[in-house]
């Protein structure tokens, strides 16, 4: 069962975070509509303070895609 406080804490801390990285939460709301669909590539690529990188990529698959719109809401 999902714990009602931790929830209001995540949307206080989403709330948070949407204020310091404004352009991130939008080119998010931007790939939702067009890009989570069967096939799309994801690419994520992490650089550390120290210059150390680490990338990795996904493809979705249908059964991602239906997760991603279930937790969606949609």
């Amino acid at each position: 069962m999902v714990n009602p406080a931790a929830l209001l804490t995540l949307k206080k801390k989403w709330g948070e975070f949407s204020e310091r990285h404004p352009k991130f939460v939008s080119f998010v709301g931007t790939m939702r509509g067009r890009a989570i669909q069967e096939a799309t590539v994801i690419d994520i690529k992490v650089t550390l303070p120290d210059g150390e990188v680490y990338q990795s990529n996904l493809k979705l698959t249908a059964e991602d895609v239906e997760m991603i719109r279930d937790l969606a809401g949609k």
